[in-house]
């Protein structure tokens, strides 16, 4: 008897709170559904099972199923999805979606599949470490982002070309949230920065070392966008060197009308 009353006890205290949960959950994912099939299950199925073209049988949208939140956030919170038209790569531009809309898509397409969950404020901030832990953040971070990075967002992470009509974007000034998420999920051309392959402490430390590019100044004069030697070589040629040719072709020009003036007087 003892027993049975100290478990319906527990069982009125405690499944109230979690049943609401439940509900709430579901809501969120029925609402996210709503607006899935709305804006998105015309390239990517009603059901995110993802489509292909009839015609030349290229992907007209990718599936979605495991993918996770982070992707969805890291997509439609950036406002690269929903594509205006298929491209080379989605472009960022400004948000389609609410923020309560984007958290609802998340929600939905999670369900589909397990995938990234989007990241907390902790996970990628360093604000509460102490300012020899940030130093060291930011060393290890700049040798992480030297090593694997470097060579398509450049060296202060201004972006750059990439083959067949791709970029990589500038990733200064961006949310630190979506940095985290774009290495945690490798979108488009993106390789893909598991926990496996970087952990989280050391995608922090890459996102502490961007933000320190903030406050850097530009030790150099004109920053030219810091894309690094190509973009000063090929300003110094056409500005620097060029200006000096052009200044000794109206040297001679100046010296050889002064010639002809002397020769006939």
């Amino acid at each position: 008897m003892f027993g049975l009353l100290l478990t319906g006890s527990l069982y009125a205290a405690f499944s109230p709170a979690q049943a609401g949960q439940a509900e709430s959950d579901e809501a969120l994912v029925a609402k996210g559904r709503d607006i899935f099939i709305v804006g998105c299950s015309t390239c990517h199925g009603l059901n995110g099972e993802g489509i292909n073209s009839s015609r030349d049988g290229k992907i007209l949208g990718p599936s979605l199923i495991g993918v996770g939140a982070a992707a969805v956030d890291f997509q439609v919170g950036t406002g690269r999805m929903p594509l205006a038209q298929p491209g080379s790569q989605a472009q960022r531009k400004p948000p389609v979606y609410t923020p309560d809309e984007v958290e609802a898509l998340a929600a939905y397409v999670a369900s589909l599949g397990v995938g990234p969950a989007i990241p907390d404020e902790s996970d990628y901030s360093i604000a509460g470490l102490s300012e020899q832990e940030r130093e060291e953040a930011i060393v290890r971070g700049g040798q992480i982002f030297l090593t694997n990075c470097t060579a398509c967002h450049n060296f202060e992470g201004s972006g750059g070309a990439m083959p067949r009509g791709g970029y990589a974007p500038k990733i200064r000034g961006v949310d630190p949230k979506y940095i985290y998420e774009a290495m945690l999920t490798g979108p488009q051309a993106m390789d893909t920065f598991s926990n496996g392959n970087l952990s989280p402490e050391e995608k922090r430390d890459v996102i502490a070392y961007l933000q320190s590019l903030e406050d850097q100044p530009s030790y150099s004069g004109f920053g030219l966008g810091g894309m690094g030697p190509v973009s000063e070589g090929l300003f110094a040629w056409l500005f620097g060197i060029g200006l000096c040719v052009a200044f000794a072709v109206w040297i001679a020009a100046h010296t050889t009308r002064s010639s002809k003036s002397k020769v006939e007087a």
